[in-house]
């Protein structure tokens, strides 16, 4: 390993301090933006599941099959 001056140490070290902090914000606002992700996947999911019901009221009302059953196996 090759000898280093006390200033480029020292640079070094406040570097690894920086960019230390650095990753710990990056880590940080990606599990915000994760989590936003999950609230709106969240409420897609929702909608879809209320549509789906919609969907089953209606077919029944008008006494046909629900094809959306067969498509997801009749989860909702």
């Amino acid at each position: 390993m090759a000898v280093i001056t006390d200033q480029q140490r020292k640079f070094y070290e406040t570097t690894l301090q920086v960019t230390k902090q650095e990753i710990g914000e990056l880590k940080d606002q990606i599990e915000e933006e994760l989590a936003k992700v999950k609230d709106r996947i969240a409420e897609l999911q929702n909608a879809i599941n209320a549509s789906k019901q919609m969907y089953a009221a209606a077919c029944a009302r008008l006494g046909i099959h629900n094809d959306m059953e067969d498509d997801d196996g009749g989860e909702s």
